[in-house]
C-alpha cells in the first residue's frame, strides 16, 4: 500500500504547536483532532472543518494552560469524544449527531495520577493509562471505572486490536502487556508479551503480530507468542531520526509508523506470508509526526505534526468502477470500500474477519447484494441494510451459482449441494442435497412476523421433482416431507412457516398445513399466485379469475373477482393492498379488502380485541365465520377464554361457549380463594384439556389430584364408556362390576345393541353377540363373527338368518362372501354380481364359469362409469375387448393419453372420427404440438394442424405441413399476408421467419429497413445476399447521415471497410472527438495523427496547442505539416509549443526550397536551421562552385577541401585533367589524383604525379602495376591464348601451359577456342615438360579432356607420362575395348583381367546377354533371369549340364510360387523333370501344398494337374531311393504327400464314372485324416458334399457342421472353442493349422450353411457319425485297442483293409501296399466298361506304385 498526498487540512505554524491527539470517528464520517491550545476541531470526512469545542480543566481555578491533552477517542456510536487529560481525569463529551449540536460533559472519569493514553474499544469500554503504571477501564453507561493491571512503569501507548476486543499496552520500561476485555475466538495468552528494549513509543496491534519501535531506529515485529518475526533496521540511515508513533489500519494488515519528516508503510504479504516495507512517503520540513490516525474504512490517514499541520492522506491499493454504478476502493488486501456513483452514500466496509486477500468483488441482484471471494472464504453482503457475512468456503473452481432473490439470505449452489447464508452471520445457516435451485423452487422464511423472543427459520425445498422437504433450520429437523404425484414448477412457506403453498406441472394450486401435514387442492389451472406481504392472504389467477383467500385456513372460502388480463405483482403500501393487472399496453390495480389483510396481521400480533372488533363490523359476510373459528382456537391456545367464549358466541356454539363460561368462573373463584393464576388451577386445567379433546390429558390431571371418580365420571359424562371401565379396572375401583352392568343396561335401553354385541363378543359369548347383532340391524357384524366361529358356522340356520339379513340391508358382498365360505359358489357369485362387487365376482368366475368374466369386465365397466369413475372404467373396457367405450371412458375422464393409445388401436376409423378433433385441440391447449398435429393429421384436419403451428410461432413446422398437404401458391399467399399482420402487430421476429420460410428474404429485409430496424436488416442481407453486405451498408450510411443519426451511420461506415466516410461525416459536421476517435480505431496511427492535425488547424493558436499537447500529438504534428508543406502552420505550432523543432522546421523548409529551385531562400533557411554543410551540398550538387566556396567559407570552414574535391571530380569528367590536378593539389590531395588516374588506366601520369608528390610509394604503385595487368589478362582468354604464345616463345613452356589451362568456360564461350588451348598444353606438355610437371599437368588436363571427350589425346597423355590404368580408364570410357585391352596386354598385363571385368559390367549393365555368353554363361543367365527371360535362359543353361538347368529351373519355379501359380510350376517340372536335388525339397512341397488349396480341383478337368503331381511325387520318391535321404523322415513325407495326392487325382477320375462315385465319396472321408497337411476347412466340405452325394446324409452333416465351425474359427482366428468330440472314433488330427483364410467360395458355402440348418431341425437324420463292427468310424485305419497294429489304407479308396469275417485283400508285391477286394473289383470293372476313361491311368499307376498289379480279372 502506498500514501497518496490528498490535502493539507491545517496549515503548519512556524513554531512549535504540536498536534496532541487524532481520532476518526466508526461511522467515518467525522474526525477530530485536538491542537497544542486544548480545542478540539471536528471536521468531515473530507477534511473540511464542521465544528470546534475547548476543553476544560479538572477545576477552574487552575486555568486552561494547568493540563495537556493526552489522547482523544470517539464512542461507538460517534455521538461521544472522551479527552484524557495529564490533570487526573477524563471528560467524555457528547457531541451529537449533526455538526452545531451543544457539547455536552455527561461522564467524569477523576484518577488518581495523570493520563497518558486513551483509547475507546469498539466493543464499549473506555481504556486508558496512567502516569503509575496502571491501565484502567472505563464504563460511559455506568460512569464507573476499575483498574484492569498494574504494572510499575510509566504507561506511554496503548492499540487495540482489529476486532475490538482487546488492547496492549507499552511502558517506559519496554515491557507490552496484552489484555482482553471480551471473549474473542482468537483470544491469545494474557500478560506481558514482549520486553523490548526501548520505550515503545510506536506501538501497534496487527493481526497476529505486534509493532514496537523508539528511540532506537528500529521497527520490531514480534509474532503472537512474543518471538521476533521481522526486523528493520535503520541505524544506517542518518536522516532518521525517533520513531513516535503507530497506527494500524481496520484490516489489521497495514501499519504506518511516523518519524522526522517521514511516514513509513508496513505491509502484510498473505501470499508471501511475511511484513513488507513500501517506498516511504518523505516531507520536507514536516517535522515530528505526533499524531496518527485511520479511518475506521481504511481509506483515508490522518497525520498530526509538531507544528501544528494536519495532513489527510489516502491510503488505497486500487480503485475500479462497477458498470458506471458503483466505486470500489481496495485500502487493503482484505479490506474493499463500495460505493455508490449515484449518491453521497458513505457506502459499505467489505472485510475478511480472517485476513484474506479478497480476490473478486461482483455487485449482484439488482445492485442490492454483493458477492465477493477469497482464497478459502465467500463474502456476501446485502448494500441496502450493511449486513455482510463471511463463510468458510473451499476452493471450488468458481462453479458456485449465487442467488440473490430472498431478501434475507443468499442461497450458494455448487455441485448438487444447496448451501444458505444469512446475511450479518458468518457461518452457513444450512446445506442440503438438491438438484433444483431455481428460486421458484426454493423457499426460505428466516423470523418474519414472530415474535423477538421467538426463533422461527423455515426451508422449503425439493428433493426431487415430485417431493418437497420442509426443514426446521433451527434444530435442522425434518419438520415435513410432501409427496405429489405431479412435478412441482413452484414453492413458497408464508412468513411464518406454517403453511406452504406449491403449484405443479397442471397447473393445480395446492396447500400444505406443516403442523396437521394436510394436503388441499384449492385452485386449477393457476398461472400466478403469491402470498400478500405481512399476512397469510393469498392472491392467484385461474383464467379470468382473480382468487382472494383472506383466511387461508378456510381454503373453500374464496373470494372471485373477474379480470381481462394477467396479475403482474401485489403492492402494499400506505396502508392499502393493489393487485396490479396488465390489461393490454394499460396496469389496472384491484385493492383488496384491507380490514381483512389486516385481520390476519392482527392474530399474528396478538391483538384480539383489534380483531374482534374488526369480526364484528364484518358482519355476516362468508368469510367471517372462517374467521371467528381461526380466532376461537388462537384464543384458546393462548389461554384467553373470554375471547375463545366470545367467538364461540359469535359461531353459535352454544356448547363451547357455556363450558368456556363454566371454565372461566372455575378459574376466577380459584384465583379469589387461593389467589395467584386462576388457569393454573387442576380443574381449569383439566377442563381445558377436555376442551381441546386430549381426554388422556385430563385423565392424568385428575389422577395426578387423587380424584378418580372425577375421571371416570369425565368419561361417562362424555359417553366414553370403555375409557371409564378401562380406567376402574386399571385403577380396582370397587364399583367397577357395578360399572359395567350399569353400562350393559344403559346400551340396551339405548338401543345399542351393536355395542352390546360387541361387549359379549369379547366376552365369548358369541351366539348372544350375534343376535344382538342381528337385532341391531348389524348383518356385517353378524357375519363377521360367524365367518371366524367354525362352530357357529356349521348351524345352517344362523347362516341362512345371517344371509336373509345381509340381503334385506343390501349387503350383498358380505353375502356373496358368506355363501362362499359355506361352498355355495354359485349363489356367491349370484350376491357379488347383486352388490356391484366385480372383482370377488371375477375371481369367482375364473373358476366357476370362465366365459362370464368378459361380460363381467364390460358391467364393472359400466359400474364404474355410471359412477363417475372414468378413469378405473378404461381398463376393465380394454380388458373386455370393447375399445370404443374405453376411448369414449378416456375421452370423458380426460385422460387425453390414454385416449391417444386406445384411438390408435381402433381400426374403424369413422367411428373415432369425431374423437381426433376434440383431441387435438386439448392437446394445443396443452402445447403438445407433436401430438395434436398426429390427431389432425389422422383427422383429415390439415388446415387446423396449420393454424395451430401458426398461432404457436412454430412456423418451420407450420411451412412443413403446408408444403405437404397445401398447394405451393396457397402456402406463399397464406405466409405472406400472415407475415404482413405480423409486421402490423409489431411482431417483427415472428413476420420475418415467416417470410423466410417461403424464401422471401427480401420481403423480410424491406420490412426491417421500413421499421428502421438497421441490424436486423443487415443479418438478413448477409444471410441471404452477402455480395450486397458492404453496399448496403454504404448505402445504410449515407442514409443516416442525412438524417442526422451519426452513431449509426458510423457503425454502417465501419462495417462497409469505408472508415474514411465516417471520418468525413463526422469533420463535416465539428464533431473532431469521434472523427478523431474513429481515425485511432480503425485507421491507425496515421490516419489518427492526420485527423489530430486537421483538428488543431481548424481550432488555430494556442488552442491547436493545447490539444495537441493534451493528445501528445504535437510533435508529431510538426512533422506532419512539415511533410504536407504546410511550414507556416509548423512554425506557428512549434513557437508557441515546441520551440526545439524550430531547426528541423528551417531545414525541411530548406529542402523543399531546393527541391522548386529557390536557392538563395534555401541557403537562408539552411543557415538558420544550423545546417550550412547542406546549403554547401545544394551548390555542389548544382555545380554553382563560386557559391558553394562562400557559402564554405563564411558558414561551414571545413566543407572548403570537399567543395574543391567535388569541382576536381567535375574537372576530371569533362577530360580538364590540369584544372583537376591544380584543384586537388590546392586541397593538398595529391594521393586522389594518383587514385583517379589508377581507376582510369592512366598509369603514366598515376605514376608521374606519384614520383612528384610521393616518391615514397612509387615502388608499391609499381608493383600493383604489374599485378593489376596480370589480373586482367585471366579474365580474357585470348589474353591469356597470346601470353601464352609469348612464353612459349621465351621458351617458358610451365608457364605457357599454366596459361593455357586457365582458358576455361568462365572467359570464353568459344569451345573450339578452349579445345585448341588445351590440346596445345597437352602438346607442350607431352614435347617439352619434365616428368615430374608433366604429371602435375597430366593430373589436372586429362580429366578435362576425357570431360570433353578427347580421349585419344587424353590417353596418349596419360600414355607419355607412364599413368597406364588412366589410360586404360580413358579407353574404357570411350568403350574403345579393343585399345583398352591392347595396352593393358603390351604395357601392363596385370590389367587385363580388371579390363575384363569392366567389359562383363558393361554388357550386364547394358543388358547384351547375347555378348555375355560368350564372355560369361553364368553372368548371362543372371542376366536373362533378372530380366524375366526364363524361357531363353532354360534353352540357353540346358546345353551346360543339370546342375546349371535346376538352378535356374527352381528360381523360376520359387517365382511361379510367388505369383500364385503353382500349377504353371509343376508344369515347369514335368518338362525338366524333379531330380532329388536336397536344395529343391522345399519347392516340390510347396508346389504341392498350394495346388492342394487350390479351388475348383473336384472336377474331371483338373485331372491332369492331379496326375502330374502324382507322377512328379512319384519320381521324386523313387529318385530319392538312390541318395542318402533314402528311408528318412523327408522320404516318408513326400510318401504321404504322393499318397494324399494319388487319393485325390483318383477321386477326380472316379467321380466321372457313375459306379465309382461312392468309391470318390470314401476317398475324400480318407482324406480328413491328412487335415492337417490339406485345408481342413476344404477337406471337411468336399468330404461332407460327396458323403451328401451318396446317401449319407448322417456323415454329411456332421463334416458340414464342422466346416462351418472351422469358417467361424478362421474368421476369428483361435481354434480354441472347436469341438472335436464328434471325431473321437476316427483317426482325424484334432491338431491342425489354422487356414488364413477360407477356401470355398460364399455361394457353396451359405448352400451348405442352409443344408445343414436343415437338417438340424430334422430329426429324421441321425446327425453321429457310424461306426463299424470294431467300434471305430469305418474310415479309421487305427485300432480300438490303442496298442494294436495301424491297419492298411486301400490303394483304390483309402479305407482300412481289413482280414476279418471271411475278407480276402488285394497284396500287391510292394510291401504296406493292398486294397479291399470289393473296391479293387469295382474299380477293374470300371475299366473294362471305360476304356478310354482316366480309370485306366489310375489303375496302371497303381501297378507301378505298388509294384506290379494282379491280373486283370476280378478276383
Amino acid at each position: 500500500m502506498q500514501l497518496k498526498h490528498l490535502q493539507t487540512v491545517t496549515e503548519a505554524e512556524n513554531c512549535a504547536s504540536k498536534v496532541l491527539a487524532i481520532a476518526w470517528a466508526p461511522n467515518n464520517s467525522k474526525f477530530a483532532c485536538c491542537m497544542s491550545d486544548r480545542l478540539i476541531h471536528v471536521f468531515d470526512e473530507k477534511g473540511v472543518k464542521r465544528d470546534r469545542f475547548s476543553t476544560k480543566p479538572v477545576d477552574s481555578k487552575y486555568g486552561k494552560k494547568s493540563y495537556v491533552v493526552k489522547g482523544i477517542a470517539f464512542s461507538p456510536d460517534s455521538l461521544k469524544i472522551a479527552v484524557g487529560q495529564t490533570d487526573n481525569i477524563i471528560f467524555v463529551y457528547k457531541i451529537g449527531k449533526d455538526w452545531g449540536e451543544k457539547k455536552v460533559i455527561c461522564n467524569k472519569f477523576p484518577q488518581q495520577s495523570a493520563v497518558t493514553c486513551l483509547i475507546w474499544l469498539t466493543s464499549g469500554p473506555i481504556i486508558y493509562g496512567l502516569a503509575d503504571g496502571k491501565v484502567r477501564i472505563a464504563n460511559a453507561k455506568t460512569n464507573k471505572s476499575h483498574p484492569l493491571y498494574s504494572t510499575d512503569s510509566y504507561v506511554i501507548a496503548l492499540a487495540a486490536n482489529s476486532q475490538g476486543t482487546g488492547f496492549i499496552s507499552g511502558h517506559a520500561d519496554g515491557a507490552v502487556v496484552r489484555y482482553y476485555v471480551t471473549e474473542d475466538a482468537a483470544m491469545e495468552k494474557m500478560g506481558r508479551v514482549v520486553m523490548h528494549p526501548v520505550p515503545p513509543y510506536a506501538l501497534a496491534w496487527p493481526n497476529n503480530h505486534i509493532l514496537a519501535g523508539g528511540s532506537d531506529k528500529k521497527i520490531t515485529i514480534y509474532s503472537k507468542d512474543g518471538q521476533v518475526a521481522t526486523q528493520f533496521d535503520y541505524l544506517r540511515d542518518s536522516t532518521e531520526k525517533d520513531f513516535t508513533i503507530a497506527c494500524c489500519s481496520p484490516s489489521g494488515q497495514s501499519v504506518v509508523v511516523g518519524s522526522f519528516d517521514r511516514i513509513r508503510v508496513y505491509n502484510w504479504s498473505p501470499r508471501k506470508m511475511t511484513w513488507e516495507e513500501t517506498k516511504p512517503k518523505e516531507i520536507a520540513n514536516m517535522y515530528t509526526v505526533t499524531a496518527l490516525a485511520w479511518k475506521r474504512d481504511g481509506s483515508r490517514v490522518t497525520c498530526g505534526t509538531l507544528c501544528g499541520a494536519v495532513e489527510l492522506f489516502e491510503s488505497v491499493l486500487k480503485r475500479m468502477v462497477w458498470k458506471n454504478k458503483f466505486e470500489m476502493a481496495y485500502v487493503g488486501p482484505s479490506q474493499v470500500i463500495i460505493k455508490p456513483l449515484s449518491t453521497e452514500l458513505q457506502g459499505i466496509i467489505l472485510k475478511s474477519q480472517y485476513g484474506y486477500e479478497i480476490e473478486d468483488v461482483r455487485i449482484m441482484g439488482e445492485d442490492s447484494y454483493v458477492f465477493a471471494r477469497t482464497s478459502d472464504t465467500i463474502l456476501v453482503g446485502d448494500l441496502t441494510r450493511n449486513l455482510l457475512s463471511e463463510v468458510v468456503w473451499p476452493n471450488t473452481g468458481c462453479h458456485e451459482k449465487v442467488y440473490f432473490d430472498n431478501p434475507t439470505v443468499c442461497l450458494i449452489f455448487n455441485a448438487g449441494e444447496l448451501s444458505l447464508v444469512e446475511y450479518g452471520i458468518n457461518e452457513i445457516l444450512a446445506s442440503v442435497r438438491t438438484e433444483f435451485v431455481n428460486p421458484h423452487l426454493v423457499s426460505v422464511r428466516l423470523n418474519e412476523r414472530c415474535k423477538a423472543s421467538e426463533n422461527n427459520k423455515k426451508l422449503a425445498y425439493l428433493l426431487d421433482l415430485k417431493t418437497i422437504c420442509i426443514l426446521d433450520l433451527v434444530s435442522g429437523a425434518t419438520i415435513g416431507q410432501l409427496s405429489h404425484d405431479s412435478k412441482i414448477n413452484w414453492l413458497e412457506l408464508n412468513e411464518t412457516g406454517r403453511k406452504l403453498l406449491f403449484r405443479d406441472k397442471k397447473m393445480r394450486l395446492n396447500i400444505f398445513d406443516i403442523p396437521s401435514t394436510t394436503k388441499t387442492s384449492i385452485l386449477n389451472y393457476c398461472t400466478f399466485v403469491q402470498w400478500v406481504v405481512d399476512s397469510d392472504v393469498v392472491v392467484a389467477q385461474s383464467r379470468n379469475n382473480m382468487c382472494i383467500w383472506y383466511n387461508i385456513d378456510v381454503p373453500e372460502q374464496v373470494t372471485l373477482i373477474t379480470i381481462k388480463g394477467e396479475i403482474v405483482e401485489i403492492v402494499r403500501m400506505d396502508g392499502k393492498t393493489e393487485v396490479v393487472v396488465q390489461e393490454g399496453s394499460h396496469q389496472l390495480g384491484y385493492e383488496l379488502d384491507e380490514g381483512l389483510v389486516e385481520f390476519g396481521t392482527a392474530l399474528h400480533d396478538n391483538n384480539f380485541i383489534r380483531a374482534i372488533t374488526f369480526l364484528e363490523n364484518l358482519g355476516d359476510k362468508p368469510e367471517a365465520e372462517g374467521m371467528w373459528t381461526n380466532l376461537a382456537n388462537i384464543a384458546v391456545a393462548e389461554n384467553n377464554l373470554k375471547i375463545a367464549q366470545r367467538c364461540y358466541a359469535a359461531l353459535g356454539d352454544v356448547a363451547c361457549s357455556h363450558f368456556l363460561k363454566e371454565t372461566i368462573t372455575t378459574a376466577e373463584n380459584y384465583a379469589k380463594e387461593y389467589g395467584g393464576n386462576g388457569m393454573l388451577c387442576p380443574d381449569v386445567l383439566a377442563r381445558m384439556a377436555m376442551f381441546n379433546k386430549t381426554f388422556k390429558e385430563a385423565e392424568a390431571i385428575y389422577i395426578e389430584q387423587n380424584n378418580l371418580d372425577k375421571a371416570i365420571e369425565m368419561y361417562q359424562k362424555l359417553h366414553k364408556w370403555d375409557e371409564a371401565l378401562e380406567l376402574a379396572e386399571m385403577k380396582s375401583h370397587p364399583k367397577s362390576e357395578e360399572l359395567r352392568n350399569k353400562y350393559m343396561k344403559w346400551l340396551l335401553e339405548s338401543k345399542q345393541e351393536d355395542k352390546a354385541g360387541e361387549i359379549k363378543e369379547r366376552e365369548g359369548d358369541y351366539e348372544t353377540a350375534l343376535n344382538l347383532y342381528l337385532k341391531s340391524n348389524m348383518p356385517a357384524k353378524a357375519s363377521r363373527l360367524l365367518q371366524n366361529n367354525y362352530e357357529l358356522l356349521q348351524n345352517e340356520e344362523i347362516v341362512s338368518r345371517v344371509i336373509t339379513a345381509l340381503v334385506k340391508a343390501q349387503l350383498y358382498e358380505q353375502a356373496g362372501d358368506l355363501c362362499e365360505k359355506v361352498n355355495d359358489t354359485e349363489k356367491a357369485f349370484q350376491y357379488y354380481r347383486r352388490g356391484n362387487a366385480f372383482a370377488k365376482a371375477i375371481e369367482l368366475a375364473r373358476y366357476v364359469a370362465p366365459s362370464d368374466v368378459i361380460i363381467l369386465e364390460e358391467q364393472w365397466g359400466d359400474f364404474l362409469v355410471s359412477n363417475k369413475q372414468l378413469d378405473a372404467a378404461i381398463n376393465h373396457y380394454i380388458e373386455a375387448g370393447k375399445t370404443l367405450k374405453a376411448l369414449q371412458a378416456a375421452m370423458d375422464g380426460k385422460q387425453w393419453r390414454k385416449a391417444v393409445q386406445i384411438i390408435q388401436v381402433i381400426d374403424d376409423t369413422e367411428a373415432v372420427s369425431k374423437h381426433y378433433a376434440t383431441l387435438a385441440q386439448h392437446f394445443v391447449s396443452m402445447r403438445d404440438f407433436s401430438t395434436a398435429e398426429q390427431m389432425f393429421l389422422q383427422a383429415g384436419m390439415f388446415q387446423d394442424a396449420i393454424d395451430m403451428y401458426n398461432q404457436a410461432g412454430e412456423w418451420e413446422m407450420a411451412h412443413r405441413l403446408a408444403t405437404k398437404y397445401l398447394d405451393s401458391e396457397k402456402v406463399s399467399l397464406m405466409y405472406i399476408n400472415q407475415a404482413k399482420d405480423m409486421e402490423k402487430q409489431g411482431k417483427l421476429k415472428e413476420a420475418e421467419k415467416l417470410y423466410l420460410s417461403v424464401s422471401e428474404p427480401d420481403a423480410a429485409i424491406s420490412m426491417y429497413k421500413k421499421h428502421q430496424q438497421y441490424d436486423q436488416m443487415m443479418r438478413l442481407v448477409t444471410q441471404h445476399h452477402p455480395d450486397l453486405v458492404q453496399t448496403t451498408h454504404l448505402h445504410l450510411a449515407q442514409q443516416l447521415e442525412g438524417e442526422g443519426a451519426f452513431k449509426s451511420s458510423e457503425q454502417h461506415y465501419i462495417s462497409a471497410g469505408e472508415w474514411k466516410s465516417a471520418v468525413n461525416m463526422y469533420r463535416n459536421a465539428g464533431m473532431w472527438d469521434d472523427a478523431f476517435r474513429v481515425a485511432k480505431n480503425h485507421g491507425g496511427v496515421q490516419a489518427r495523427n492526420q485527423v489530430a492535425f486537421l483538428w488543431a488547424k481548424s481550432l488555430g493558436g494556442e488552442s491547436a496547442v493545447k490539444l495537441l499537447s493534451k493528445l501528445n500529438l504535437l510533435e508529431v504534428s510538426i512533422d506532419y505539416a512539415c511533410e504536407t508543406y504546410q511550414f507556416d502552420f509548423a512554425f506557428e505550432l512549434a513557437q508557441s509549443g515546441l520551440k526545439s523543432k524550430l531547426p528541423d522546421i528551417h531545414y525541411k523548409y530548406a529542402m523543399t526550397l531546393e527541391d522548386e529551385g529557390k536557392f538563395q531562400e534555401a541557403e537562408e533557411e539552411f543557415v538558420k536551421g544550423g545546417k550550412p554543410k547542406e546549403a554547401v551540398l545544394m551548390y555542389i550538387h548544382n555545380r554553382d562552385w563560386d557559391s558553394a566556396q562562400r557559402v564554405a567559407e563564411n558558414h561551414d570552414p571545413e566543407s572548403v577541401a570537399e567543395v574543391l574535391q567535388e569541382q576536381a571530380k567535375d574537372a576530371f569528367n569533362n577530360k580538364s585533367f590540369q584544372l583537376f590536378e591544380s584543384l586537388l593539389l590546392r586541397a593538398q590531395l595529391p594521393e586522389l589524383i594518383i587514385k583517379y588516374y589508377q581507376q582510369s588506366g592512366m598509369w603514366a601520369d598515376a605514376l608521374r604525379i606519384c614520383k612528384e608528390y610521393l616518391p615514397t610509394y612509387l615502388a608499391a604503385l609499381k608493383e600493383q602495376y604489374d599485378r593489376e595487368v596480370g589480373v586482367k589478362g585471366s579474365k580474357d582468354a585470348n589474353s591469356l591464348v597470346s601470353q601464352a604464345h609469348e612464353w612459349e616463345q621465351n621458351r617458358e613452356y610451365k608457364a605457357a601451359v599454366d596459361c593455357l589451362l586457365k582458358v576455361n568456360s568462365s572467359n570464353t564461350k568459344d569451345h573450339n577456342l578452349i579445345l585448341k588451348a588445351w590440346s596445345k598444353a597437352a602438346d607442350l606438355t607431352n614435347r617439352f615438360l619434365e616428368e615430374k610437371q608433366a604429371v602435375e599437368v597430366a593430373k589436372i588436363l586429362g580429366p578435362k579432356l576425357v570431360q570433353a571427350q578427347q580421349y585419344n589425346l587424353a590417353a596418349q597423355l596419360y600414355l607419355n607420362v607412364d599413368m597406364i590404368k588412366e589410360a586404360i580408364d580413358t579407353f574404357i570410357s570411350a568403350e574403345e575395348w579393343s585399345k583398352a585391352k591392347k595396352i593393358a596386354k603390351e604395357l601392363e598385363p596385370m590389367y587385363e583381367a580388371y579390363v575384363d571385368n569392366r567389359y562383363k559390367d558393361s554388357l550386364r549393365k547394358q543388358g547384351q546377354a547375347d555378348q555375355l555368353v560368350d564372355v560369361d554363361i553364368i553372368g548371362a543367365l543372371d542376366l536373362l533371369a533378372e530380366q524375366g527371360q526364363w524361357v531363353r535362359c532354360l534353352e540357353t543353361a540346358q546345353p551346360h549340364g543339370a546342375q546349371v538347368l535346376h538352378k535356374y529351373v527352381a528360381l523360376y519355379a520359387t517365382q511361379l510360387i510367388k505369383d500364385g501359380d503353382p500349377i504353371k510350376a509343376l508344369n515347369l517340372y514335368m518338362k525338366y523333370e524333379a531330380p532329388a536335388f536336397t536344395q529343391n525339397y522345399n519347392i516340390y512341397k510347396r508346389i504341392a501344398i498350394d495346388i492342394f488349396s487350390l479351388p475348383d480341383t473336384m472336377g474331371p478337368d483338373a485331372y491332369s494337374t492331379w496326375a502330374n503331381l502324382r507322377n512328379m511325387l512319384f519320381q521324386l520318391t523313387e529318385a530319392m531311393k538312390t541318395t542318402s535321404d533314402a528311408g528318412s523322415k523327408l522320404h516318408d513325407e513326400f510318401d504321404l504327400l504322393l499318397v494324399i495326392t494319388h487319393y485325390y487325382t483318383s477321386r477326380c477320375a472316379f467321380r466321372d464314372t457313375e459306379s465309382l462315385k461312392h468309391i470318390a465319396a470314401k476317398l475324400s472321408t480318407a482324406l480328413l485324416r491328412h487335415s492337417d497337411i490339406i485345408p481342413a476347412d476344404k477337406a471337411f466340405f468336399e468330404a461332407g458334399v460327396d458323403a451328401r452325394a451318396t446317401g449319407r446324409d448322417s456323415e454329411a452333416f456332421v463334416f458340414l457342421n464342422h466346416y462351418l465351425d472351422l469358417c467361424e474359427a478362421i474368421e476369428e482366428s483361435n481354434l480354441d472353442l472347436l469341438d472335436h468330440s464328434d471325431f473321437a472314433l476316427t483317426d482325424f488330427p484334432n491338431e491342425i493349422p489354422l487356414p488364413v483364410s477360407t477356401n470355398i467360395p460364399q455361394s457353396l458355402h451359405e448352400e451348405v450353411k442352409e443344408w445343414v440348418l436343415a437338417v438340424s431341425m430334422d430329426q429324421k437324420v441321425d446327425q453321429v457319425l457310424p461306426v463299424d463292427e470294431r467300434g471305430l468310424y469305418p474310415s479309421a485305419l487305427c485300432s480300438n485297442d490303442s496298442a494294436g497294429p495301424m491297419a492298411l489304407p486301400c490303394v483304390v479308396s483309402g479305407y482300412p483293409v481289413l482280414a476279418q469275417k471271411g475278407r480276402t485283400p488285394i497284396e500287391f508285391k510292394r510291401p504296406g501296399r493292398a486294397a479291399n477286394r470289393e473296391d479293387w473289383n469295382k474299380l477293374l470293372m470300371a475299366a473294362k466298361m471305360n476304356p478310354e476313361s482316366h480309370v485306366t491311368d489310375i489303375i496302371g499307376f497303381i501297378g507301378e506304385w505298388c509294384g506290379g498289379t494282379p491280373s486283370f480279372s476280378f478276383q
